[in-house]
């Protein structure tokens, strides 16, 4: 699914027009970016957890060579779905 397709849904059930539609999908989405961006967690209830987590420096090796590669710090986006999002997938 894509976010056209998350905005034509909208447009289905909720009825405003297609543009507004598209423009609250990119107003969510670029909120949800702006404060993972800020390194705070996103909690949506019955959905999941987006979290920041910090990942340090590390060694690695590049898999045509065997040369060891040092791999530098960096910040990730890791998601967690909670147990009811969980229990509706798996039903």
């Amino acid at each position: 699914m894509r976010k056209a397709d998350i905005a034509n849904e909208i447009f289905k059930q909720v009825g405003i027009s297609k543009n507004e539609a598209a423009d609250i999908v990119e107003l969510v989405l670029n909120l949800l970016k702006t404060v993972l961006q800020k390194g705070e967690s996103v909690k949506i209830a019955g959905f999941g957890n987006f979290v920041v987590r910090s990942k340090g420096s590390r060694k690695g090796r590049n898999p045509r060579t065997g040369e060891e590669i040092g791999i530098t710090p960096r910040r990730v986006v890791t998601f967690r779905p909670s147990q009811v999002f969980k229990k509706y997938v798996n039903s």
